[in-house]
């Protein structure tokens, strides 16, 4: 099994286009942190991009996209001395699907966001910088803008299943800047084991099979390395040891099936490696900070 795609499919993501923007001379907007991960491309000229926490700008040209994955205030600017004004009343404002800032329209960026499930920070976010920049000159750039073009023409024609066409456009879209990020190597997390040529093999192999009863000394063996190498890698990478990260990932599945109701708690811990529903739900609870049941409550549609 492949880890990433594994996650992808846990955190549910989908997307939707935002406003696009048209700006030319001296101009600033702050944007307010967005509800969920943003994202966008810039069709034409460049910008400076300024985050919140982040001490470096980023010089945006022409073709560069970039994804913000912390819910953080940041600014577009044309320069960085002009003053920036809220960048609420100016898409507010907006004519025909476009909102204008300066004098001109010099620079042109689209652009939306992607939201997931309640668990996607823990599972996937938290292992990613504030800010990716893909820059123009990478192949995950050309696909990035070829998929929000493509999810734009979906969701403004309206055909028969464009809405699940640009669900699985911004996921491709999604994964091709993952990749990248994974390129560049650094980080923390299971997402920077993935990079990892002494993890991925245990990864893979946990993640093909969750509910084996994997031991440090066996995934040593498929990672080609000693137990305490393998324990001391996981820790420097990932953060955690290889059965601390086997657990928290058999409590994702289970809470991803009880969140869906399908199964009884019983069927449930037998799926995931447990021998029991009492065993699964001292781990559940541990994890989560909810029993099965109160999770299967709070995750229960209401109304």
């Amino acid at each position: 099994m492949d880890p990433l795609e594994d996650v992808l499919a846990l955190v549910g993501a989908t997307s939707r286009l935002s406003t696009a923007m048209a700006a030319g001379g001296r101009w600033a907007l702050r944007f307010d942190p967005p509800a969920g991960v943003k994202f966008n491309a810039v069709r034409r000229g460049s910008c400076l991009l300024r985050v919140d926490g982040v001490p470096e700008p980023v010089d945006l040209a022409e073709g560069d996209c970039f994804l913000l994955t912390r819910p953080l205030a940041f600014t577009l600017a044309s320069d960085p001395d002009t003053p920036p004004v809220p960048a609420g009343p100016i898409f507010t404002a907006a004519v025909d699907g476009v909102a204008r800032a300066g004098a001109g329209d010099d620079v042109f960026l689209i652009g939306g966001a992607f939201t997931f499930t309640e668990r996607a920070r823990a599972l996937l976010l938290d292992g990613l910088p504030p800010v990716i920049h893909v820059p123009a000159t990478t192949p995950e750039a050309a696909t990035v803008r070829w998929a929000i073009s493509e999810i734009d023409s979906e969701l403004r024609a309206v055909p028969l299943g464009g809405t699940l066409v640009a669900e699985h456009l911004a996921l491709v879209m999604l994964i091709r800047i993952l990749r990248l990020h994974l390129a560049r190597g650094g980080g923390v997390g299971w997402l920077a084991g993935l990079a990892d040529p002494v993890l991925a093999p245990a990864l893979r192999a946990m993640h093909a099979r969750p509910a084996h009863p994997w031991t440090v000394a066996e995934l040593a063996r498929v990672a080609a390395v000693s137990r305490s190498t393998l324990a001391a890698r996981f820790r420097e990478v990932v953060g955690q040891g290889p059965l601390e990260y086997l657990t928290r990932w058999r409590i994702e599945l289970a809470a991803d099936r009880v969140r869906r109701g399908d199964d009884t708690l019983s069927s449930i811990a037998r799926a995931v490696g447990y021998g029991s529903e009492s065993a699964l739900s001292v781990a559940f609870k541990r994890t989560t900070g909810l029993s099965p049941r109160a999770y299967r409550r709070r995750a229960a549609p209401t109304g």
